[in-house]
């Protein structure tokens, strides 16, 4: 790889560079971010995969080995695809309509919440088909208004699943909410569904159920809110590095990296882009990486977001397009083949997961989310953050998404 300058002296790429575009995970600092919170949650630790694992691919079995009891997952697929593929551990799936192939769930040992009557007639009824008794979670909404049962259904609820349980066509195993503000550990929203939520443990206790796992908190609420945490807890973003009450505490889990694919000067006046959107106010190298909103990075954040190169920060100039963007590398001594860093450690000062929710106006959730199910040039594999760290996983490849 090589280009010329505007006096035609050859710039050539150096021997070792970056040559194609990665994502890389690192099961490493995903473990470290487990352990974390296997310090903190004192009852059971559920981790939360959904979304190919926030974007982090195979990873079930660093998260089991570094102390999770279980995984939890939106929908019956993610829970089979888990599985199929060897995990024997529980696992919990809680988004599912009604129309869902609850037969499958419970012949694979699936966990299931049940957030309203119609989801528990279809369950027991995939009971009686399989001959499989179901193990559920009777999943309350404590003011979210999003999924789980109202509180002026949850007596019927709890009762009718308890006639299902003496029938012996499932277990009641859990009950199960989501708070709507944990980030916000000030807000007084927070003690009113806590409250909620306990009410609604005591009604299922009334009713005569016996659920062993209470499970109301999430990431936020663990680092935060302490009386939030009953007998499990359920982390998913705190996995991956998301810190939604800025403690400081967690590690990031990837780096996506790519080379520069040309360098050129450009003089002061010059656009950048389509529309002519980037304007120089002075003389300097530009870089071009080959990496886009195709790839899952936020168009939004163009002209305000930055990469490092050579440890030196290049602002984007003339936005992002959808396999390309160009950077401002006047401070860093550029070459084709160098690599720059998207998305790295902060430690380092490399930008972070955190920065391009910033720049886009969004939450780090979706950056990781977007990188994780739209790349098709991107290849994504597995690397300890630390020379000589113990890595769970062997190296993974694939060209087919990052």
């Amino acid at each position: 790889m090589s280009a010329t300058t505007e006096t035609g002296t050859t710039l050539t790429a150096p021997r070792g560079t970056c040559t194609e575009a990665e994502l890389i995970v690192h099961p490493d600092a995903v473990a470290a971010n487990v352990r974390q919170f296997r310090d903190v949650v004192k009852g059971k630790l559920f981790a939360v995969l959904k979304a190919d694992a926030f974007g982090h691919g195979d990873i079930a079995e660093a998260v089991l080995r570094a102390g999770a009891d279980g995984i939890g997952v939106a929908t019956i697929g993610e829970a089979l695809t888990l599985r199929r593929n060897g995990v024997t551990a529980p696992l919990l799936s809680w988004l599912n309509p009604v129309s869902s192939d609850f037969d499958e769930a419970v012949r694979w040992g699936i966990e299931l919440a049940v957030p309203g009557v119609e989801h528990l007639s279809r369950l027991m009824t995939a009971t009686e088909r399989t001959g499989v008794p179901a193990r559920l979670h009777l999943h309350v909404d404590v003011g979210m208004q999003r999924d789980g049962c109202s509180p002026a259904d949850w007596r019927r609820l709890c009762t009718l699943a308890l006639c299902a349980e003496q029938a012996g066509l499932l277990s009641v195993v859990g009950v199960m909410g989501h708070l709507s503000c944990a980030a916000h550990p000030d807000d007084p929203q927070n003690a009113r569904e806590i409250a909620a939520f306990r009410r609604a443990a005591d009604l299922a206790f009334e009713v005569g159920l016996r659920p062993a796992d209470l499970h109301l908190a999430a990431t936020a609420a663990v680092l935060a809110l302490p009386d939030a945490a009953f007998s499990m807890c359920r982390i998913g973003a705190g996995l991956f590095g998301i810190d939604p009450i800025a403690s400081g505490s967690l590690c990031d889990t990837i780096t996506l990296r790519a080379p520069v694919v040309s360098v050129r000067r450009a003089a002061a006046g010059s656009t950048i882009g389509y529309d002519r959107t980037g304007s120089l106010p002075h003389g300097t190298t530009l870089a071009l990486i080959p990496v886009g909103y195709g790839d899952g990075l936020p168009r939004c954040a163009g002209e305000r977001a930055s990469v490092s190169i050579n440890g030196v920060r290049c602002r984007i100039v003339g936005g992002i397009s959808m396999d390309q963007f160009v950077v401002d590398a006047g401070g860093a001594d550029v070459r084709p083949g160098a690599e720059a860093v998207l998305i790295g450690d902060s430690r380092r000062g490399e930008p972070s997961v955190a920065e391009w929710a910033e720049w886009a106006g969004t939450i780090p959730h979706e950056i990781l989310t977007h990188l994780g199910v739209r790349s098709a040039r991107v290849t994504r594999r597995t690397e300890s953050r630390r020379p000589g760290a113990e890595d769970p996983q062997e190296e993974e490849k694939g060209t087919d998404r990052a």
